[in-house]
């Protein structure tokens, strides 16, 4: 809270560093002190982080490679709900017509790739969406594998394909399981790449599909927009729905954390990262507000999409700089939400076609190789928090605590660097970038039960499971060896960076931590069992 305080306003990465700069000989070094006192539980930890996290399109679902990374990050992570794109294109072959114009419904596609998420623990958050050729009413398409965003040519057709798809999850899964899934009508028709139509187009559309989705299944949720910019469709939605009191269960909108822009369809848009504090997080709780001040306050809100930018070309993304930045937003957003979806999971995402490099500023928390970002580890540090918050002075940290009386220390420097005058990301962080140093960091828990315990200390930070900058001190090559592949593996291993044991007599640990600028720890106190 302190470094974001002290930041606020200052949107010159050169004026930060200076304020930050290396300590002078003689100098005494800043300290960092966080308090946290684990007698003093503040509520259950909170679901919202890792509840929906992203995919690209359903089609690249049906990949061994993407299906092994799912199994990675559930694995090591554990979310529960998957968005993405794409699910009603042709490539999944769900719809066709016979000669006289008869429906062919075709779900093979969908079930081989539902029944492997379901297997992986993870459920579907459903986007409803593109239109299937033979039902659209035109050819717009968006992105190189040309999600067709026509109007239906029939709107009682697609109410049929709806129908049936509901209809068929229910005979395939159970009623049981599938009102446990949420059903998003489309994606961002606010942006003419997606939906090149009004928005009374897409209340129409809204209308048909919120209705056959109900028809067949009376429990299931069922929201939109889903849009992103800030906060017209949302606010438009939420009247037009007050309006015509049409099924809904939730409300979904996107955020990201650039100046400008919404949608890079070709990858020819340059991002800048916005350093305000209250990017991303702000929108969320401004949303939460505007939902609050109408009569449809109890519905959920869900972020279905939000990352630090909109494009799969953001450096950013593969740099260690991306850690802190969730681990900031995800904080200072939890309390307004009920779930922030993260784009994506992965790198193989193919909207502007297959990435030509293994490091490209792709959206995932793992590259296509199966190389660890310093994003995966931001997630997996918060799936190692435990079951209850308890109080702390420093709101770029979060302490838990688990009934098995392990504690869990998690606290980050969220430092924004705004590439220089006339760069943007995905010039100024396609290189190694040198943190800061900023003296220590120290963690002092209070009202620790005496005893024996094993304690683990995790990071990353600049060339701390940091595997871009060491992509980038290779020449940035555009193909990697298997060599080169399982060793930037084992430099993002996520091994502890140190481990041991201590004895506690006097209820209070300490622990003093060298801090750099985006530096992100997470100490993990786990008490010794006795053995009888």
């Amino acid at each position: 809270m302190r470094a974001i305080q002290f930041f606020r306003g200052l949107a010159l990465s050169t004026l930060a560093s200076l304020l930050a700069g290396p300590m002078l000989p003689g100098q005494t070094p800043q300290q960092r002190v966080i308090h946290a006192n684990v007698a003093h539980v503040t509520g259950p930890h909170s679901p919202v982080p890792l509840r929906v996290v992203g995919a690209g399109r359903a089609s690249e679902g049906l990949r061994a490679d993407w299906q092994e990374q799912l199994n990675t990050v559930q694995t090591e992570i554990g979310f529960h709900y998957l968005r993405m794109h794409g699910l009603l294109c042709d490539e999944m072959g769900v719809y066709g017509e016979d000669k006289q114009g008869n429906p062919l419904y075709n779900f093979q596609y969908i079930d081989s790739l539902y029944d492997a998420m379901l297997k992986m623990h993870i459920r579907p958050f459903v986007e409803l969406g593109f239109m299937p050729t033979k039902l659209a009413s035109g050819t717009t398409t968006v992105f190189w594998w040309k999600g067709n965003t026509s109007l239906p040519k029939d709107p009682a057709k697609w109410g049929m394909l709806i129908r049936a798809l509901i209809a068929h999850w229910t005979e395939r899964y159970g009623e049981d399981e599938i009102t446990q899934w949420y059903y998003e009508v489309w994606n961002e028709p606010d942006i003419r790449g997606f939906w090149p139509h009004s928005l009374e187009d897409y209340f129409a559309l809204y209308k048909t599909t919120s209705e056959a989705v109900r028809a067949e299944c009376q429990k299931c949720r069922v929201g939109g927009p889903a849009s992103a910019v800030p906060y017209a469709a949302e606010q438009a939605f939420e009247k037009w729905i007050v309006a015509n009191p049409e099924p809904v269960d939730f409300i979904a909108v996107h955020a990201y954390g650039v100046n400008q822009g919404f949608l890079d369809e070709d990858g020819s848009a340059g991002t800048i990262i916005n350093p305000d504090p209250n990017v991303v997080s702000g929108r969320m709780q401004h949303s939460r507000e505007l939902l609050n001040a109408t009569p449809l306050k109890n519905l959920e809100l869900h972020f279905t999409e939000w990352s630090s930018a909109y494009t799969p070309t953001d450096y950013m993304h593969d740099q260690y700089h991306q850690a802190s930045f969730i681990l900031d937003k995800v904080r200072r957003a939890t309390p307004y939400v009920d779930s922030m979806s993260y784009w994506t999971f992965t790198d193989i995402f193919e909207e502007q076609g297959p990435p030509f490099t293994p490091f490209h500023g792709g959206f995932g928390l793992i590259n296509l190789e199966g190389i660890k970002k310093p994003s995966f580890y931001a997630f997996k540090f918060l799936s190692r928090l435990g079951a209850a918050d308890v109080s702390t002075d420093d709101s770029q940290s979060w302490v838990t605590k688990s009934n098995d009386g392990s504690m869990q220390a998690l606290m980050w420097d969220y430092s924004p660097v705004v590439p220089p005058k006339g760069k943007t990301d995905q010039v100024f962080y396609k290189q190694a970038l040198p943190a800061t140093d900023k003296g220590e960091l120290v963690l002092n828990l209070a009202n620790v039960p005496n005893g024996k315990y094993h304690v683990a200390v995790y990071q990353t930070g600049y060339k701390r499971n940091d595997a871009f900058t060491a992509y980038a001190e290779m020449g940035l090559p555009r193909q990697l060896t298997r060599t080169q592949v399982e060793a930037l593996k084992k430099l993002s291993s996520g091994d502890p960076v140190s481990e041991g044991e201590v004895a506690i007599t006097t209820r209070s640990f300490q622990k003093t931590l060298p801090l750099r600028t985006n530096d992100c720890y997470l100490v993990v106190l786990s008490p010794f069992k006795s053995r009888h």
